[in-house]
C-alpha cells in the first residue's frame, strides 16, 4: 500500500486546501468526476451565467416602463450554452495537470474505505497520516412511480441539454426551482411547478416567500399544496399526474426537471468501515473544528455541513488547512453567520433568523421593513415589489436576521452581515456609517433607522 502524509477526497473546495504551504508533504486528490465540484460544473457558476442571460432577456422586456422600446428575438439557447461551457470545461484538464505538475498524485477512480484510514482506489489501497473528507452531494431522486421511465433532467444535467422546451414541469419549490424557472422562462419555456409546501422557498423568511410566491405565480402555472404522484411517456415528453387541493391533474410537458433536495455522497464512502460516524441526514458527525470521530480525518463542505454552500465549504476549507497545519492551534467555525442568496427573479438573500424562527423560538425581537419603493435609486428602478428586512435584538440592539428580495439583493446584503459577525448594533451600522444617497443601499440604511 502507498503511504501519504494527507490524501483529500474531493476537488470541489477540497482542492481549494491544499496550497504551498503543504508542498514538503507527500499529497494526493482523488476525485472520480470532474475538478471544480459541484459549483464549477454543475452548480454556482454556470447556473448564474445562464441566470446573467436570462436577466438580460428580462430587462429587455421590461425596459418599456422606462420609455424604451425594445423587443427579444427567440433567445438562441446553443449560443448561451455553449459560451458557458466552453469556458467551463477545459478546466478540469488544466487542474489535473496543475496537481501532477507540482507533486501531488491524482486518483480519478472511485474510492471507498475498506478500514480506517485505509482507503481502497480502484485496484489500489492507499493509507495517509491524515485525511479530509470533501466528497460534496448530489441531487435527491424522489421514488415517484414512472420516473424511470421517463428522461428526466436534474440540476446536473438541465443546462447541458440540446434544444430549449417548450415546455417544463419542474418538481420541488426551492431555490434550484426557483433559479431555473426564472431561466426557462426568461427564455420562452412555458413553466409549470409542482411544490408540496403552501410557498415556494419555504426556508426564507415567511414574507419573502409569501412575496415571491406570489410574484412566480403571475409567470408560472404554480401548483402549491400538490404531489406528484406519477409520472409517464407523453409523445417526446412527459405526463405527470399531479395531486392538488382539488384533486388529481395531468400535466403534459415536453421536459420534467426534478428538484426535491441533495444529498451527501457519504453513502459511497465506506464510511461504518472507515470508522466514520454519520448523521440522521447521512453527513459525517464532527467537532466545531471539523475534526471527525476518526483522529487525522477531518471533514467538510455538503459532506458535513447542512447548510450546501460553496462560502461555507470554501470557510471550512481554509480552516481545515490551518489545523492540520497548526495542531496547537486548532481554530473552530460556529457557522453562527451564514447568509445565502437565491439568484431568481427578483433576487432574494437572508442570514440569521426568520420572523417564524424568532416566533417559534419565543426570541424578543423587533422587526422593521422598507420598501425598494421608499427609496431614489427604487424610484429611477420602478420596483413596487422589493423589500429589506431587518429583526434585531432589543435588549442588545445587535442584528438577529436580515432579508432582502428585490435587485441586488445579494450585494445589498453584505453590510448587515459584517454587522452580525463583528456585533454591531443597529445604531453603529444604521447612523454610524454614511450610505450614498440615491444608491440602492439606502433601503438598508432606511429599514435600520426605522428599527
Amino acid at each position: 500500500m502507498r503511504h501519504y502524509d494527507l490524501v483529500v477526497l474531493g476537488a470541489g473546495s477540497g482542492n481549494m486546501l491544499l496550497n504551498e504551504e503543504f508542498d514538503h508533504l507527500q499529497t494526493a486528490i482523488v476525485e472520480p468526476d470532474r475538478f471544480g465540484g459541484t459549483c464549477l460544473n454543475r452548480g454556482c457558476i454556470p447556473s448564474k451565467m445562464f441566470v446573467i442571460a436570462a436577466d438580460a432577456a428580462e430587462d429587455a422586456r421590461a425596459a418599456e416602463r422606462l420609455g424604451v422600446h425594445t423587443s427579444v428575438a427567440p433567445v438562441d439557447w446553443k449560443a448561451v450554452r455553449d459560451r458557458v461551457f466552453s469556458r467551463i470545461d477545459p478546466l478540469h484538464e488544466s487542474a489535473v495537470d496543475y496537481r501532477r505538475k507540482n507533486g501531488v498524485d491524482v486518483y480519478t477512480e472511485e474510492a471507498r474505505f475498506v478500514a480506517p484510514k485505509v482507503l481502497q482506489v480502484g485496484d489500489e489501497r492507499i493509507t495517509a497520516d491524515t485525511f479530509v473528507i470533501a466528497v460534496g452531494s448530489r441531487p435527491v431522486v424522489p421514488d415517484i412511480p414512472g420516473l424511470d421511465s421517463v428522461a428526466y433532467h436534474t440540476s446536473d444535467t438541465i443546462m447541458r441539454i440540446d434544444d430549449m422546451p417548450p415546455s417544463m414541469v419542474v418538481i420541488g419549490g426551492g431555490f434550484i426551482a426557483a433559479e431555473f424557472g426564472h431561466v426557462f422562462s426568461a427564455f420562452g419555456t412555458s413553466i409549470t411547478i409542482v411544490q408540496r409546501g403552501p410557498r415556494l422557498l419555504m426556508t426564507e423568511d415567511e414574507q419573502v416567500s409569501a412575496r415571491f410566491t406570489d410574484l412566480a405565480s403571475q409567470r408560472h402555472r404554480v401548483l402549491l399544496d400538490a404531489e406528484v404522484t406519477s409520472v409517464e411517456p407523453h409523445g417526446d415528453g412527459v405526463a405527470a399526474t399531479v395531486v392538488c387541493p382539488d384533486g388529481a391533474h395531468v400535466i403534459k410537458a415536453d421536459l420534467l426537471l426534478v428538484c426535491v433536495g441533495r444529498r451527501p455522497n457519504t453513502d459511497r464512502l465506506g464510511a461504518a468501515a472507515g470508522g466514520l460516524e454519520l448523521d440522521e441526514h447521512g453527513h459525517v458527525a464532527s467537532d466545531s473544528a471539523y475534526r471527525t470521530s476518526v483522529p487525522g480525518v477531518w471533514a467538510l463542505g455538503d459532506a458535513v455541513n447542512h447548510f450546501q454552500l460553496k462560502h461555507m465549504a470554501n470557510a471550512e476549507s481554509r480552516l481545515v488547512r490551518h489545523n492540520i497545519l497548526h495542531p496547537q492551534d486548532v481554530r473552530t467555525l460556529t457557522n453562527r453567520v451564514a447568509p445565502h442568496a437565491v439568484f431568481t427573479s427578483p433576487q432574494i438573500a437572508g442570514v440569521g433568523l426568520t420572523e417564524q424562527e424568532a416566533r417559534r423560538d419565543k426570541a424578543d425581537y423587533r422587526a422593521s421593513v422598507r420598501d425598494y419603493a421608499d427609496t431614489g435609486y427604487g424610484w429611477a428602478l420602478e420596483d413596487t415589489t422589493g423589500f429589506a428586512k431587518v429583526l434585531a435584538d432589543p435588549a442588545e440592539r445587535t442584528i438577529l436576521g436580515a432579508h432582502i428580495i428585490g435587485p441586488q439583493a445579494a450585494t445589498l446584503i453584505q453590510p448587515l452581515i459584517q454587522a452580525m459577525a463583528m456585533g454591531l448594533t443597529v445604531d453603529q451600522v444604521g447612523r454610524g456609517v454614511m450610505y450614498i444617497h440615491p444608491a440602492l443601499t439606502e433601503v438598508v440604511e432606511q429599514a435600520l433607522l426605522a428599527l
